[in-house]
């Protein structure tokens, strides 16, 4: 399969084109090709030190700043189109590849509206495509540990929880100070997300509420952004969830940021308790040399499990942890939908089986997310006041 990739900005060197690369050398994708707004960003992304190491084997990324609607309607059918943009341009790359009879994987979230999501479900549907989101924490082995034992009963009913990531200092001298803005999306838009789709994930309940606090902030260039925001979440069944977010996590600090997830439920017996703690794995390093680049630092607590490298003896290096392994699962139901000849119907019936199945997030079974974010961006609007969750 053709892979079209659009943006090579940050997400594309940590997680996207690493994996596209593995599953090239697996030979399970043909061509990539990598499309930015400027030269300079693809230069860096192709030169980048850790990719260039790992990767001595596959053919280069072909780099280009061609507008992206010249390259997907240059793209034979049923490809893959993999949207790694800002939030806000989303819609319109994923609706481009679409009317040209494109697979599509989009980073998350995959829209901003509920209207969006439907129109993007409605026209997948009609031509029998493929749309995911890629919610990468919905491939961490704890995430379907929870799940598992959340569905039997064994955690009782969600009551109570709390949630945070923070990103490094670091991210506000990137390019996220030309988009990260107030009027197209806030840090819980962008990362708190994570956590309401995987409480979801894990309990199959619905959102019902939202209110959103946002402290605004400065980057660098001038602009101003939503840099620090708390939310609650309020559930169907009234489980309150409560989520921080922010990038301004020290740079002097260990890991490339700080998260993790608490939840506290019951049943008419006894309580229950989850910690995901995803920010230390267990790992302490203290290297004996000074680091360079932003937010490294000699004393680190490195994650294995997100995404990494290591060496299994072959030629390069291997990408570990369920970035890579969301990535693969995606791109294996795409080259799944088009293998044999299936006609409209099939396909169609083999996309609902995924929807109902809910492990990958499509706009089927998971536009409660961009309800959710609907809401938020009213509710942040307003200073922080409960917004309903409008699901339909």
């Amino acid at each position: 399969m053709k892979v079209l990739l659009l943006g090579g900005g940050m997400i594309a060197q940590d997680q996207l084109l690493p994996s596209l690369y593995q599953l090239q050398r697996l030979g399970r994708v043909d061509s990539i090709e990598v499309c930015s707004l400027s030269m300079d960003i693809l230069d860096a992304l192709a030169s980048h030190p850790k990719i260039v190491r790992a990767f001595p084997d596959v053919p280069r990324f072909s780099p280009t700043v061609t507008p992206y609607p010249e390259l997907i309607a240059a793209l034979p059918p049923r490809q893959m189109v993999m949207v790694g943009l800002p939030d806000q341009l989303h819609y319109d790359a994923v609706m481009c590849a679409l009317r040209h009879d494109q697979n599509v994987m989009c980073v998350k979230p995959l829209v901003l509206t509920v209207k969006q999501a439907r129109e993007i479900e409605e026209e997948a549907r009609g031509r029998g495509l493929l749309v995911a989101t890629e919610y990468h924490k919905r491939f961490d082995d704890r995430s379907h540990l929870a799940r598992q034992r959340y569905r039997a009963g064994l955690l009782g009913e969600f009551k109570l929880g709390t949630a945070s990531l923070f990103e490094k200092w670091y991210y506000r001298h990137s390019n996220f100070q030309n988009w990260f803005t107030t009027d197209a999306t806030d840090a819980f838009t962008y990362i708190g997300c994570h956590y309401v789709d995987l409480v979801h994930f894990i309990t199959g309940l619905k959102p019902a509420s939202v209110s959103l606090y946002g402290l605004k902030d400065k980057f660098p260039n001038g602009n101003v952004g939503y840099l620090w925001t708390d939310a609650r979440v309020i559930w169907e069944n009234g489980a309150a969830l409560n989520v921080q977010n922010a990038l301004g996590f020290p740079d002097a600090a260990p890991g490339s940021n700080t998260q993790g997830l608490t939840m506290y439920g019951a049943s008419n017996e006894a309580g229950s308790w989850l910690e995901h703690n995803d920010r230390y794995r267990g790992i302490s390093y203290a290297i004996v040399e000074p680091v360079s680049g932003g937010g490294q630092t000699q004393y680190s607590e490195p994650s294995p499990d997100y995404f990494t490298y290591v060496d299994h003896g072959g030629p390069g290096l291997v990408p570990v942890g369920y970035g890579y392994r969301s990535v693969a699962y995606i791109l294996e139901r795409a080259l799944e939908l088009e293998s044999g000849d299936r006609n409209l119907a099939d396909r169609r019936a083999l996309l609902k089986h995924w929807d109902d199945a809910g492990i990958m997030a499509t706009p089927a079974n998971s536009s409660f997310n961009e309800a959710v974010i609907e809401a938020a961006r009213a509710s942040i609007a307003g200073s922080g006041q409960t917004v309903d969750v409008v699901l339909e």
